[in-house]
């Protein structure tokens, strides 16, 4: 799909008939900026990601903010959020788990510890549980001094300590259930623009994980295998290293269904990582489940021919 392509579709998904004015509304409702400019390619990659997601801008279910290397950070409001794991057809419910243990952060309120987010999928016959501490994740209230002296100013994580601790266990398992990556939520968003990555974001995949995720995106090229890519990436992963194998998994597929030309070779050579790609021959050293029986089941075969 050529991004003329894409105008036009969102522009009649919402009803839309004048095409530049969309772009110039979006531009100036969709994104976070005092005196910047947005440009036509930060707007198009706000629109393939709520393309993808099927993310309404409009009504502040996806948003952004323009990033330093001109590219955008997508933020999905805890709605959009909502949506994306509400809709999606292996969702079968999910549940909180409380801590017992209470404890009350500075300038917060009294909280359980760390809250679990327990999400079912039709497809699997175990949940998904990801639990969330508030001590990794807590934002102090933002102090300065002013011409009247010190002052203090709350945020959500003081006038409401439970939930966002909720948001977060939800967002983070999501994630890990349904491979949604390259979007965050607001509080994400502005320790990212802030330069404050939260631990969960930090850090670089192994060379052998960096392997394993071209390896997995040319074959899912290849096969249109995309959803077994995926999964082999859930079994087999986890941590810094599942992160980045399914950001290269979904931004390769969200190119392929848009017809997006690939990386350019600058692009390669400013990752040291994707220089070192392992050859189609090569097989995971870590992480595989390689005493479990095969299955024969269509799902099964379409992982086992990504990595044989």
């Amino acid at each position: 799909m050529s991004k003329n392509a894409l105008i036009s579709k969102i522009a009649e998904k919402f009803s839309f008939p004048d095409e530049k004015k969309l772009l110039d509304t979006l531009k100036a409702t969709a994104f976070k900026v005092k005196n910047e400019v947005v440009s036509d390619e930060q707007m198009t990659a706000l629109l393939i990601v709520a393309d993808q997601y099927g993310l309404n801008p409009f009504t502040k279910e996806i948003f952004a903010f323009p990033d330093k290397q001109n590219g955008i950070v997508p933020v999905v409001s805890v709605d959009g959020w909502s949506r994306i794991i509400n809709q999606h057809p292996d969702m079968d419910g999910l549940e909180f788990i409380y801590s017992e243990e209470k404890v009350t952060p500075n300038g917060g309120k009294l909280c359980s510890e760390k809250i679990e987010c327990v999400i079912y999928r039709k497809d699997r016959s175990h949940p998904v549980k990801i639990p969330e501490f508030l001590d990794e994740v807590y934002r102090e209230p933002f102090t300065g001094n002013g011409s009247n002296g010190p002052y203090t100013i709350n945020g959500p994580w003081q006038t409401h300590t439970k939930r966002m601790l909720r948001h977060k266990a939800l967002i983070q398992c999501a994630r890990i259930a349904f491979g949604f990556v390259g979007i965050y939520d607001l509080d994400e968003a502005e320790r990212i623009i802030e330069g404050q990555v939260i631990t969960d974001l930090v850090g670089e995949a192994s060379t052998e994980a960096v392997k394993m995720a071209e390896k997995l995106v040319a074959r899912a090229q290849k096969a249109n295998a995309w959803q077994a890519a995926l999964d082999y990436a859930g079994e087999n992963y986890s941590g810094v290293n599942l992160t980045h194998i399914l950001a290269e998994i979904n931004k390769a597929k969200a190119l392929a269904e848009n017809a997006l030309p690939p990386p350019s070779a600058s692009d390669t050579e400013s990752n040291p990582g994707k220089q070192a790609a392992a050859s189609q021959n090569d097989v995971p050293s870590e992480n595989v489940n390689s005493g479990k029986a095969k299955s024969n089941s269509p799902l099964a075969g379409a992982k086992r021919n990504l990595t044989e």
